[in-house]
C-alpha cells in the first residue's frame, strides 16, 4: 500500500476537533498517511501576525494534496477570508460540491445527488473592492458617468466582477471532463446572462462552446438562470446532475443544495487545481461550539473521502461512505444535529468521538 504525505492544516473553532475525528477514521481504514500539520486561521495570528503564514502554503506546494478543518472568516473587516486566499495562492480553480442523499439524515428528500462545480477564483470574489469614499470609487463613478454607462451614487462602494475566458473555458471544461469520468449525463451553466450580459454573458458564450467540443461524449448540455434554477432545485432535484457556476452563485447554490440533504453538516468540499487540490467541509467554524465534543464530523469525513479518491484510495474512500451510511441510517450514535433532524429531540445523540467511534466499528 503506498504511503502519502498530506498536508492537514486543523482551522479553528471546532475545527481541532473535527480533524481529529476524521483522522482517526481515515487511519482505522488502513490507509498509510503522514500527516504534515500547518497550523492557519485566527488562532495563529498572534504568533505569524497573519492568519496565513507562507509556511502553510509551502507546505501545500510540496505535498500536493491537504486537508483542512474549517477556519473564521472575519465578517465587514480585516483579512478577507484564509480559505480564499489558499485557493487564489494556490489556483485551486475548480471547487467541487457533491450533494447526496444520506437515509436517515433527516433531510427533506431522500434522492439527491447532485454535484456542483464552482469556479473558485474570478467573479466578485476576485476582492477588487473599492471602500465608499475612497479615490478609487471616486474615479470609477466619474469613469462611469463619463462612459455613458450608468450612475452610480457618491457614496457607494464597489466590487468588480471579473469572468475571463480563460477562466471560464477551464472550469467547464472540468465539469465536463468530471461528469465524463463519473459516469454522469448532464451538465448545466449556471448563469444570469439576462441582465448581465458582459461578465455572465460571456460565461455562457464560452460554455456553450466549450459544450460543442463535447458533443460526442454522451454527456448532455444546458444552461440555466440562476434565480429559476434556485427553484427548481427545490421543486424538481431530480432533474439536475452536474451545475458548473461562476464564483458566487456557486458559494450559494452550494449551500441551498446541503439544504436539501439535510445541511452543512453532511456537505464535503474539494478545491482542485492543475498542482495541488485541497479538501475541507462546507461549513463554517462555529467557535461557540470549540470545544464541547457537539459538532457533526461528517462534512470533513466525507471531504476525506473524497481525498482519498483523488489519491486512488478508492476501497478505503467506499469503505467510509458505506460506514457512514450505516450509522446514519441507523440514528443510534449520531450527534446532535442528526438525532434533532431526524428525531425533533436531541435525546441519546452521542458527542464528534464517540461518533467517530460508531463509524470505525464499521470499517
Amino acid at each position: 500500500m503506498a504511503k502519502h504525505t498530506v498536508t492537514l492544516i486543523p482551522g479553528d473553532g471546532i475545527g481541532p476537533e473535527l480533524t481529529t475525528a476524521m483522522r482517526r477514521v481515515v487511519e482505522a481504514a488502513g490507509v498509510d498517511i503522514e500527516w504534515e500539520i500547518a497550523e492557519a486561521g485566527a488562532d495563529v495570528m498572534d504568533k505569524y501576525g497573519t492568519p496565513l503564514p507562507q509556511h502553510v502554503l509551502d507546505s501545500i506546494r510540496k505535498n500536493k494534496v491537504a486537508i483542512k478543518g474549517p477556519i473564521t472568516t472575519p465578517v465587514g473587516t480585516g483579512f478577507r477570508s484564509v480559505n480564499v486566499a489558499i485557493r487564489k495562492e494556490l489556483d485551486l480553480y475548480a471547487c467541487l460540491r457533491p450533494a447526496f442523499s444520506i437515509a436517515g439524515s433527516g433531510a427533506r428528500y431522500d434522492d439527491i445527488d447532485i454535484v456542483l462545480v464552482r469556479e473558485n477564483t474570478e467573479d466578485l470574489y476576485a476582492g477588487i473592492e473599492f471602500p465608499e469614499g475612497s479615490d478609487g470609487a471616486r474615479r470609477l463613478i466619474e469613469f462611469a458617468a463619463a462612459e455613458g454607462v450608468g450612475t452610480i451614487r457618491p457614496d457607494s462602494g464597489i466590487s468588480l466582477k471579473p469572468i475571463s475566458i480563460t477562466g471560464t473555458r477551464r472550469i467547464v471544461k472540468y465539469a465536463f471532463d468530471y461528469a465524463i469520468a463519473n459516469g454522469r449525463k448532464k451538465v448545466t451553466a449556471v448563469h444570469k446572462a439576462n441582465i448581465l450580459k458582459h461578465s455572465d454573458g460571456l460565461f455562457l458564450k464560452v460554455a456553450r462552446e466549450v459544450a460543442e467540443e463535447y458533443a460526442g461524449s454522451g454527456v448532455a448540455f444546458e444552461d440555466y438562470i440562476v434565480d429559476a434554477t434556485c427553484m427548481q432545485l427545490v421543486l424538481h432535484p431530480e432533474w439536475w446532475d452536474v451545475l458548473v457556476l461562476p464564483n458566487l452563485y456557486g458559494d450559494i447554490l452550494s449551500d441551498l443544495s446541503a439544504g436539501l440533504i439535510g445541511g452543512l453538516g453532511i456537505a464535503p468540499g474539494a478545491n482542485i487545481g492543475a498542482e495541488c487540490a485541497v479538501f475541507e467541509p462546507v461549513h463554517g467554524s462555529a467557535p461557540k461550539y470549540a470545544g464541547k465534543d457537539m459538532a457533526n464530523p461528517t462534512a470533513e469525513i466525507l471531504s476525506a473521502m473524497l481525498m482519498l479518491k483523488h489519491l486512488g484510495e478508492t476501497d478505503a474512500a467506499g469503505r467510509i461512505l458505506a460506514a457512514v451510511r450505516a450509522v446514519i441510517g441507523e440514528g443510534e450514535r449520531v450527534t446532535y444535529d442528526i438525532k434533532r433532524s431526524r428525531f425533533g429531540t436531541t435525546d441519546g445523540a452521542v458527542g464528534t468521538q464517540a461518533y467517530a467511534d460508531a463509524l470505525i466499528e464499521r470499517l
